[in-house]
């Protein structure tokens, strides 16, 4: 799995010059990028130049199919007789592509779903996997407010080990308390990335 920024963007923006830490600040990075992927629900990998098959559920014959976030689509097969052979390929004219020209709400996005064309239907058998996609699966680039959010869940992650007791201080009110909270600032360069699934 990828990692969002480097220890260089991490070291930069904390102010460490050495290599000291460099081990923490590593698992820092890491971390903070596992929980962009669960708080997104999708991974920011990059996509390679090779594409592979994945397997998708349909959630309804004519409803929406979500797949993996992918940059290119180059077959769409379906199981028409539930025999796990996907010997039907579709045509691009039977299915569209969305987001329409990979854009959504301003921002650049991979192709993430597929809506049957016309009375093109996805065949449903008992929770089976009946749609195959071939792509290239991931994104062309980080996106720099994921790299930039991660940057910040790093240092955040990274600075907790100066409290480990949950307690981040003291001022005039008595203990200042770690919040258990995601940082707001992380959580807003985010949430235009966050996938929500409707048909």
């Amino acid at each position: 799995m990828a990692n969002y920024c480097t220890l260089s963007d991490l070291k930069s923006a904390i102010s460490i010059n050495d290599s000291i830490s460099d081990t923490l600040l590593n698992s820092s990075i890491e971390a903070a990028s596992r929980w962009i992927d669960g708080w997104c629900d999708r991974s920011f990998e990059a996509a390679g130049t090779a594409a592979t098959d994945r397997d998708f559920i349909p959630s309804g014959m004519y409803d929406t199919l979500f797949i993996d976030d992918a940059v290119q689509v180059t077959a769409v097969k379906i199981d028409e007789d539930v025999d796990r052979t996907f010997a039907t390929s579709l045509l691009p004219v039977d299915y569209q592509l969305e987001p329409i020209n990979a854009r959504s709400g301003g921002i650049t996005f991979p192709y993430n779903r597929l809506v049957p064309n016309e009375d093109g239907y996805w065949p449903m058998w008992r929770g089976q996997a009946t749609v195959r996609v071939t792509a290239r699966w991931g994104w062309p680039e980080i996106p720099d407010a994921v790299r930039q959010a991660c940057i910040l869940q790093s240092s955040r992650l990274f600075t907790r080990f100066d409290s480990p007791l949950g307690v981040a201080g003291f001022g005039d009110m008595g203990a200042m308390r770690v919040s258990r909270f995601a940082d707001p600032d992380v959580e807003l360069l985010l949430q235009p990335y966050r996938l929500v699934k409707y048909a």
